[in-house]
């Protein structure tokens, strides 16, 4: 008779009737199928259900030592009462966690599954009411109120590579094939199942290194998000936010059945990639400095020089009240109520505009216009008096050109410092050494201000060019960017203005046209806004409104 999976060997048996072939190829397909599960729940499930099948226990509970030394349950099974707690079954198990000393450090030797924890040794027991070594009294309890009976137990520790306890697989009641009475668990069982508590020690010693490793690498990831975002409390959150949008924007592109892209598809782990990519879009940015990201206003450096430019006005209201004073005291009959000079009011008022006009142009925008531009020129070609007394025009030429600053506040070359911070973030990443998984997350990061039509920067990159998942970071950073309300070089902006911009951006090229498309479907734009934008600036968007949209 041949060994079949499932099927338990008992002290009955000769060791001639086992296939012992059969039984290590069991073991080393349940060693392999260990290694390749990934979820926590899963993985302890399968421990215990492989050391049931092989050993045809009717139940079993598995538990896991916690750093204040208790075992705590994490999944418990008994076939017969049909009782599946823990794991990935959804149901809580509320027994307190087993202490495996007591307040004094005393061991707890009177509970098997603490004893065999802290000896490390196997605990095989035929039947449990007539053990005389250890406390059942909790066994006998749950036994009365289910009319079960609970006999046969082995209790197996979980020893990892390092030789540490890391847990306890516990099974009840080993069921013999042929007769279906409980009989106790064999030699034979005890070595099966202590060969799988000593695999299953290593994988979820494994599982929690590597599940350790991504924490941390998370947590730097975010760490070096929130430098760059506090560097500049004018762009706090930006880089918390894209992964928000880029995540919601590849979950539904992968949701799509309709349109181009029906087909598409990202596996958890490429959506991990994705997500990290994001993350660090921006982490250039720390070698760009302070003046240009914080800049506010196009006349701002160190300070707003806007202030300068209203002293010069203020100089021109004096001269114009001091030449209105001149001209009466020429005029010996002249009236000296300047409040009732109609030319002076004039003057003023002219100087007031003028100041507010410019006022108005130093903050930052998304265009300015011809007859704008013309106006600072107007006004930059006055002529004031300095405090040298010479008389020179009322704004310079680089205070003018700020001024006629067409885009937010970045002057040509200050544009070029702080768009070198995606070639810096692509130098950055491409320097770390990625494990397979995530090779892509240079790509997915320093594409997110590329465009469409080739246009943008750093490489000039065309549609065709680029991944789908780059193009998702672009379009949710440039999302982000028109929604946020913290930026110092534009005034916060509606939903359906931010969606304007953004179907304008499809019609020029600058976006991938098919991501607008599902951004749009999806209705994407409001889920997140209802997480993270203000209520004032949620209003109601006309999708038929909103240009270059194209419903699936």
């Amino acid at each position: 008779m041949g060994f079949l999976p499932g099927t338990r060997v008992n002290n009955k048996m000769k060791a001639s009737d086992v296939d012992f072939a059969s039984l290590i190829e069991e073991l080393t397909d349940i060693g392999v199928a260990l290694s390749a599960e990934k979820d926590h729940s899963r993985l302890l499930e399968m421990i215990l259900r492989k050391a049931k099948e092989l050993t045809g226990a009717d139940g079993g509970t598995l538990y896991t030592r916690t750093k204040d030394n208790r075992l705590r349950f994490e999944i418990m099974i008994t076939e017969s009462l049909d009782i599946y707690k823990g794991g990935s079954s959804g149901e809580e198990i509320t027994f307190y966690p087993i202490s495996l000393y007591d307040e004094k450090g005393k061991p707890n030797n009177h509970m098997v599954a603490a004893w065999a924890a802290i000896s490390g040794q196997t605990v095989n027991i035929e039947d449990a009411y007539t053990n005389t070594d250890f406390d059942f009294s909790g066994t006998r309890s749950f036994d009365q109120k289910t009319g079960y009976r609970s006999k046969s137990f082995l209790t197996v520790p979980m020893r990892n590579h390092e030789h540490a306890i890391i847990g306890v697989l516990q099974l009840i009641n080993a069921i013999d094939r042929h007769t279906g009475e409980v009989v106790p668990f064999s030699a034979l069982d005890q070595k099966l199942v202590e060969s799988l508590a000593s695999q299953a020690a290593v994988t979820l010693t494994n599982r929690s290194l590597i599940d350790a490793q991504k924490a941390l690498f998370d947590s730097f990831i975010q760490l070096i998000a929130d430098a760059i975002d506090e560097k500049s409390p004018y762009t706090a959150g930006h880089c918390r936010r894209v992964p928000v949008i880029t995540s919601m924007l590849a979950d539904a592109a992968c949701r799509i059945d309709r349109g181009p892209l029906k087909s598409f598809n990202m596996t958890d782990t490429e959506k991990y990639e994705l997500e990290v990519a994001a993350w660090l879009h921006d982490c250039g940015k720390i070698t760009t400095p302070e003046y240009v990201v914080d800049k506010g206003t196009k006349l701002e450096t160190i300070y707003d020089r806007i202030g300068l430019v209203d002293t010069r006005f203020e100089v021109l209201r004096r001269d114009a009240v001091i030449e209105t004073l001149r001209r009466r005291l020429r005029d010996l009959n002249g009236d000296a109520d300047l409040d009732n000079d109609e030319e002076l009011k004039e003057k003023l008022r002219k100087i007031e505009s003028d100041r507010e006009y410019i006022r108005d142009c130093n903050t930052g925008g998304e265009f300015i216009t011809r007859e704008q531009i013309a106006r600072i020129d107007d006004i930059a070609e006055r002529l004031w008096i300095n405090p040298d007394g010479e008389r020179e025009n009322f704004l310079s030429n680089e205070e003018k050109q700020n001024l006629k600053i067409g885009r937010g506040t970045l002057t040509v070359r200050e544009r070029e410092i702080i768009n070198n911070h995606v070639a810096v973030t692509i130098k950055m990443l491409k320097s770390l050494p990625y494990p397979e998984h995530l090779r892509r997350v240079p790509e997915y990061a320093g594409g997110h201000h590329e465009k469409m039509n080739g246009t943008g920067y750093p490489n000039g990159l065309t549609r065709e060019q680029m991944s789908i998942p780059a193009r998702m970071v672009a379009i949710a950073d440039v999302f982000e960017a028109l929604t946020a309300s913290d930026r110092p070089y534009k005034k916060a902006m509606s939903l359906s203005e931010a969606l304007t911009i953004l179907g304008q951006m499809k019609l020029d090229g600058h976006i991938d046209p098919d991501l607008f498309d599902v951004f749009m479907q999806e209705r994407i734009y409001l889920k997140y806004a209802n997480e993270y934008l203000e209520p004032e600036h949620i209003d109601k968007v006309d999708p038929g409104r909103i240009p270059g949209y194209n419903p699936l």
